[in-house]
């Protein structure tokens, strides 16, 4: 029951061609530590799914600039211009999705449904196909999203979204116990839940590692049937997406 390892140990598995979900908004909430220690692996070739692909330089991006991820599922690309360039360029096939769909395709995954109807997309694109998933080095559209299935309830019409799930899932915790249980703070409850739901083999990195018994069973984010491993990674590095400021007072 003890699930505790190295981050190295635990990504050890993690090889070229893997599919993996990765949780965090931004850059709140990413399983740094983790992506740290697969970025000292081999691996490459990988098949990411999460909201965005970090920023430059950090989070997903470190990956990404190592041309170490060959396809991104996100719904956003962010602040990320090596992000842009490379899925502009042809060197990245990229599937944008509707956030609230992705989120429920993670979340359908992890429950073992396999598709569901949704109204987002209807009449766009998304449902209709044609999207550019990779351009070829002339600009052209080498790989277009195909057509989604859609049908209609109750005289409104739907788009049917399959479900997702990956080899490994990447997240990241405030707080967990040996046995995997996970507490998340704020705005990380928001995709890592779900994709350790998704993950066949989740990595938890936490910041306080506590013994069994000692988290409030209420307060728990995630279970530990879902967690197969859990590494400690005390005091991260946490950095802010963008950096604004407001002027004072009296200032001109």
């Amino acid at each position: 029951m003890d699930k505790v390892v190295t981050a190295d140990d635990a990504v050890a598995a993690i090889g070229t061609g893997a599919s993996l979900a990765v949780g965090g908004f931004g850059i709140c909430g990413i399983p740094s530590a983790l992506i740290a220690a697969l970025q000292r692996t081999s691996a490459t070739g990988l098949s990411v799914v999460s909201n965005n692909c970090g920023v430059d330089g950090w989070g997903l991006g470190l990956l990404l600039a190592e041309h170490r991820i060959a396809r991104m599922t996100s719904s956003y690309v962010g602040e990320n211009k090596e992000f842009a360039r490379q899925y502009l360029e042809g060197e990245l096939e990229v599937e944008l999705c509707p956030q609230g769909s992705l989120a429920e395709r993670l979340r359908a995954g992890g429950c073992g449904i396999p598709a569901f109807y949704t109204p987002a997309g209807v009449g766009s694109a998304m449902a209709e196909g044609g999207l550019p998933w990779r351009y070829a080095p002339d600009g052209s559209i080498a790989v277009a999203s195909p057509p989604k299935e859609t049908r209609a309830f109750g005289g409104r019409e739907y788009v049917l979204e399959h479900a997702i799930t990956t080899d490994f899932a990447l997240v990241a915790a405030a707080r967990g116990d040996r046995h995997g249980n996970l507490v998340l703070a704020k705005s990380a409850q928001n995709f890592n839940p779900l994709c350790a739901m998704a993950g066949r083999v989740t990595i938890a990195e936490v910041e306080e590692l506590v013994e069994p018994g000692e988290l409030d069973p209420a307060a728990v984010h995630v279970p530990g049937v879902f967690v197969q491993h859990v590494v400690h990674a005390p005091s991260p590095e946490k950095r802010i997406e963008r950096v604004t400021v407001t002027a004072g007072a009296g200032a001109s």
